[in-house]
């Protein structure tokens, strides 16, 4: 069943006309120039079946079904978490912000997620709970650990980095405040962090891309193109890093999928991809998500790509 924002429609569609051999050559032995690499959302930023995981410390149960009763008032906007930039670095007055999909925490707040939020095309839940591992392991945390190793990596280049929230908030945000962070931000580059809750043997990443999209609040048609450009080389670095395939069920093998249907990236005025890490619950998978070195590894593989296309 349907538990994350990112999940993709029904029927899938077309996928990108990129070759997964491009990708590879990009992302495996740095083809393309410079910095630059190859190129989020879950069978799709994660999708697919998702059952109740067992319980755990942490775990982040299935997406509640939408309250009968009456929506909750909007909760009170908080200020993001913003880590000081180092002094020099080469992304030295670059912004960044990271997205971490989720929170561990929303499962708690079923009426508060389940509220009705206009993504510019439509309304949507204001977010989801997210997946885990068969063992529990949460894909809101994982999120936050990778989002954690990110920041580092890009503050030590001199990057100013926001995160659009830090535990320090009981639920959400809403997807249409995460992608309000951003425009308020000016951000250079925007990555929402995600791991998928497809089947088992449905497996490696892929990153989302935005639609061109136009009604309502909604206008990507600026954003397209340098989106498609921060995600390719996302993709393709992040081959590079983590030695991790082009997800085998979503994007034909390429790494890459377009979505139009996704509030966090539908409202962004500035560059913003979604990433989905892996497939929580195919254990190959979650071996991998779960292991500490291999998500510096994520983490470097994103900063990396994210890198090279604030240097250009």
């Amino acid at each position: 069943m349907r538990h994350d924002e990112s999940l993709p429609p029904t029927p899938r569609r077309r996928p990108l006309r990129l070759a997964a051999a491009a990708l590879l050559c990009l992302g495996l032995a740095g083809c393309g120039g410079g910095d630059g690499g190859t190129a989020q959302a879950q069978a799709g930023p994660s999708g697919g079946a998702v059952t109740t995981p067992p319980a755990s410390p942490s775990p982040a149960p299935t997406k509640a079904a939408p309250s009968p009763s009456k929506s909750p008032s909007k909760p009170p906007s908080k200020a993001p978490s913003k880590t000081p930039p180092a002094p020099d670095g080469p992304l030295s007055g670059r912004t960044v912000v990271i997205d971490p999909g989720h929170n561990p925490t929303n499962h708690l707040h079923t009426a508060e997620i389940n509220r009705q939020v206009d993504i510019g095309t439509g309304h949507k839940e204001c977010d989801t709970t997210g997946t885990s591992t068969n063992g529990g392991y949460a894909e809101a945390e994982f999120t936050l650990d990778v989002a954690h190793r990110l920041r580092t990596l890009l503050r030590d280049q001199g990057a100013t980095v926001i995160l659009t929230y830090d535990r320090d908030r009981a639920f959400g945000p809403c997807v249409d405040e995460r992608a309000r962070i951003g425009n308020q931000a000016h951000a250079d580059a925007v990555v929402s962090i995600h791991a998928d809750g497809s089947a088992v043997g449905n497996r490696g990443f892929h990153v989302i891309l935005p639609a061109s999209v136009r009604g309502g609040g909604a206008d990507t048609s600026k954003i397209v193109e340098p989106s498609r450009d921060l995600g390719t080389r996302i993709a393709g670095l992040f081959v590079r890093s983590t030695g991790s395939s082009p997800s085998n069920y979503i994007g034909g093998k390429t790494g890459l999928d377009v979505r139009g249907d996704l509030g966090g990236l539908n409202l962004s005025t500035v560059p913003k991809v979604f990433i989905e890490c892996g497939n929580m619950r195919d254990p190959k998978d979650a071996a991998l998500l779960t292991d500490p070195g291999w998500r510096q590894k994520a983490a470097q593989g994103i900063a990396d790509g994210i890198s090279s296309y604030l240097k250009g």
